[in-house]
């Protein structure tokens, strides 16, 4: 029941991602999310660090495209001044934002990774649409919103079952 939040990978932040050796597999896209996956969900602007992953990413040649639930304001606001397209009020796990973004980037599900830190809505909706999907450990849970606190239950539920059936074991990192 879930199996289809299971990620693909699992690292600590985006700054694990082997980027060179997906490349080399052919992933040409990113879509990530925002909140908590990049950055706090209250934290307003991209730090050094993280500006110097967006280049890397670039300069690996991949297109790059945020998707995110919050509002046009927040998302604007963060990726505007870095040049990074993004879809706002993306209701994921819905596939219409999923498939807006890979047409705009022109790429194929086959050639696009999806990262996110909640498996409810980024895994989900990322392996529904046959991504190769990225969990990344939220950055700050105490800024969370209330529907994902409710995400956040419902994801501890799902982890229970899943080792359970030994599908999720804590060192594992897969691909």
């Amino acid at each position: 029941m879930f199996e289809m939040l299971l990620p693909k990978v699992r690292v600590n932040t985006v700054f694990d991602i082997d980027l060179e050796d997906l490349y080399a597999r052919g992933y040409r896209g990113i879509i990530t999310d925002l909140d908590n996956t990049l950055v706090g969900a209250k934290a307003p602007l991209a730090y050094p660090e993280l500006i110097a992953w967006f280049e890397l990413v670039k300069k690996t040649g991949f297109q790059l495209i945020i998707v995110s639930n919050n509002h046009l304001k927040r998302v604007s606001d963060f990726a505007t001044p870095l040049d990074i397209q993004y879809v706002h009020e993306a209701r994921k796990p819905s596939l219409k934002s999923f498939n807006k973004a890979l047409k705009m980037m022109g790429l194929s599900n086959t050639e696009t990774i999806m990262v996110g830190d909640q498996m409810l809505t980024d895994v989900l909706g990322g392996n529904r649409l046959g991504l190769l999907t990225v969990l990344v450990l939220p950055i700050s849970v105490e800024d969370e919103g209330w529907g994902t606190r409710i995400n956040r239950r419902v994801e501890r539920i799902a982890l229970k079952s899943l080792r359970k059936k030994g599908l999720w074991l804590e060192e594992e990192n897969k691909e």
